[in-house]
């Protein structure tokens, strides 16, 4: 079996996921593309004290970028879409080509197998409501949940909660999915058959096994080298499904098993990771980029211990609120808690915090990439905290 040293693990994983390369002096939508594609997916979370974080993976790979790419690409006219929503890591944005190998993940819920266990119930029992609200959407068009307030209080089905919930499972079951996003980034639902072109709803269905390799076989070329449980976590899958997976992408020799001391588990390797000697990359990285998203593979790639602070009280963080990882070379050698004040034009940084084996031209290489992010973001200034703090070897 082959052995890789930890730090070719961390070059193969970082080449994988996109990073390593000049960055192009223009980005293309072809170009744009062609990262989502590598990653498979974004993710979205609704924060948006810098940037929403489905923004932001592009931008750490390819540089500023016009963010109406992903807008159009995502929420834009049929014949302009090249993305759909769908629960994928977590919520997310997959390129259109990913829509055949979740149906079964859609016909499970369909069935009451899948989806948040509170949904499962308007697969059974409530199935009614569900279908009177989608016989409703059909009829009148798109809607958000909020179209529907003015039945707040009101007894029967059509109370605000109840009316999400019906659409949150219709969502699961494929047969709603978002049509554009509103105001404070309010999902609007519209019939699938009206929003995911007719060619990709042509496309014949997988079964749930050979969909589940093909996710898996995705997730390792995203990943370079990866465990089973980081494999299986890409698309969230169960452990028998990605454990079948894998064993059958091992006998078609797509992935080989590799060890790598301190990894307690084996490894799978993709046959087409690249190998670099090295990295070049400056990064700042969303909370929820596919390179850290796993926490433990992070500190296994990176020794570097990374937890989001959203949801911690103010005076028990130890980094801040929005912290982003600094990625230089091959190392993640710091973490910036950001915000955009975007009434003032500026780019806020409350704290950075530096890595014990951060270069000494790690702030400067921070510096510009902060440019970076504020020219990109519109953003007139970049407001440094009067000094950074070195975290100790302790």
């Amino acid at each position: 079996m082959e052995k890789l040293s930890p730090a070719e693990a961390r070059r193969i994983a970082l080449a994988a996921q996109g990073f390593g390369g000049p960055r192009p002096e223009k980005v293309t939508a072809a170009r744009w593309l062609r990262t989502i594609d590598r990653l498979s997916l974004h993710q979205i979370d609704s924060v948006n004290v810098l940037v929403r974080a489905h923004y932001l993976p592009a931008f750490s790979r390819l540089g500023p970028y016009d963010r109406s790419l992903i807008d159009t690409a995502a929420w834009g006219g049929r014949k302009q879409r090249r993305l759909f929503e769908y629960w994928a890591h977590e919520a997310s944005l997959l390129p259109l080509a990913l829509h055949p190998l979740l149906r079964w993940r859609m016909a499970r819920a369909e069935r009451g197998e899948a989806g948040w266990k509170g949904l499962r119930l308007f697969a059974r029992e409530r199935r009614a409501e569900a279908e009177a609200l989608l016989e409703r959407i059909r009829a009148e068009g798109p809607s958000a949940a909020s179209d529907l307030e003015e039945k707040r209080g009101r007894s029967g089905w059509w109370q605000w909660g109840d009316a999400k919930q019906a659409l949150e499972w219709l969502f699961w079951t494929g047969r709603i999915t978002t049509a554009t996003r509103r105001g404070s980034f309010e999902r609007v639902y519209d019939l699938s058959e009206r929003v995911i072109p007719a060619e990709i709803r042509a496309l014949p269905t997988p079964n749930e096994k050979e969909a589940q390799r093909a996710l898996i076989e995705r997730a390792a070329r995203a990943l370079g080298v990866a465990t089973e449980a980081e494999l299986r976590d890409y698309f969230r899958l169960g452990p028998h499904e990605a454990r079948a997976a894998i064993e059958s992408l091992v006998e078609a020799g797509a992935l080989a098993p590799v060890e790598v001391p301190g990894w307690a588990r084996l490894a799978w390797l993709h046959r087409d990771a690249r190998r670099p000697r090295r990295i070049y990359a400056r990064s700042l990285l969303a909370p929820f980029d596919p390179l850290v998203w796993e926490r433990s593979r992070t500190l296994r790639l990176f020794d570097f211990h990374y937890r989001i602070e959203i949801y911690t009280p103010a005076a028990k963080r130890q980094h801040g609120y929005y912290v982003l990882p600094f990625l230089l070379g091959d190392r993640l050698v710091g973490r910036l808690d950001l915000k955009a004040d975007r009434q003032a034009a500026r780019l806020l940084v409350h704290a950075v915090h530096l890595e014990p084996h951060a270069p000494h031209d790690a702030m400067d290489a921070m510096a510009e990439e902060l440019a970076a992010m504020a020219r990109w973001l519109g953003l007139a200034d970049v407001v440094m905290p009067s000094k950074p703090v070195r975290r100790s070897t302790g």
